[in-house]
């Protein structure tokens, strides 16, 4: 049986990856870019704890859309922020510590 090392609990009651997604406020907003075209912004996201680049990957997916990670940050095409909310949730995130500006 394997221990957790961050927590002490055997692996199969580990409640890190959790609690880490409880613990993650995540801002959605809206920017103009090049051509007055619109951009959704995802911030928050510890890039430690999670991999950008495949929640990107799903969310691009999921809302057909182009994007990309610069600097800590998801940035999609296309205003998206009513839609992305509810695709974080499926991740796990907490929608108490989501904020849509």
């Amino acid at each position: 049986m394997e221990i957790c090392p961050v927590c002490g609990l055997p692996k199969e009651l580990c409640i890190c990856g959790t609690l880490k997604l409880e613990e993650v406020r995540i801002k959605i907003r809206k920017e103009f870019r090049r051509y007055n075209k619109p951009v959704t912004i995802i911030e928050g996201i510890d890039e430690k704890d999670h991999d950008l680049h495949s929640i990107a990957k799903k969310l691009k997916g999921w809302l057909a859309c182009g994007g990309t990670v610069k600097e800590g940050k998801i940035i999609l095409m296309g205003d998206h922020r009513d839609k992305v909310v509810t695709y974080l949730e499926k991740l796990g995130f907490s929608r108490d510590k989501i904020e849509v500006i």
